[in-house]
């Protein structure tokens, strides 16, 4: 089963996706050019294998729920997100936060 939730992050509708698979839960949330997610992401694949893709993501480890992921502090991060001022201990939250300023600058 998946599941679709908007989310508010300052004001702006990030788009939470909640994957149930047998045994674990894939959780991710997308705001502008980026997204954070669950421990599943391989953040080392992005930086390495799809470093060209530029990719502005943020890992999370052992969280189960939107608010977990939201609230806790990013374990690891692209080296693109990391030029954008996201740094591993940053919450997702924040992160989030920065990935839609960024966004807006981009578009702007």
């Amino acid at each position: 089963m998946m599941r679709l939730v908007p989310i508010d992050i300052e004001g702006r509708t990030a788009l939470g996706a909640e994957v149930l698979l047998p045994g674990t839960t894939l959780l991710a949330i997308t705001i502008g050019d980026g997204y954070i997610m669950c421990g599943a992401l391989d953040v080392g694949l992005l930086n390495e294998r799809l470093k060209e893709r530029r990719i502005i993501a943020g890992r999370a480890v052992g969280v189960r729920t939107f608010e977990q992921l939201l609230d806790a502090p990013l374990e690891s991060v692209t080296d693109t997100a990391r030029s954008l001022g996201i740094v591993p201990g940053m919450t997702g939250r924040r992160a989030l936060a920065v990935m839609a300023e960024a966004g807006d600058v981009r578009s702007a």
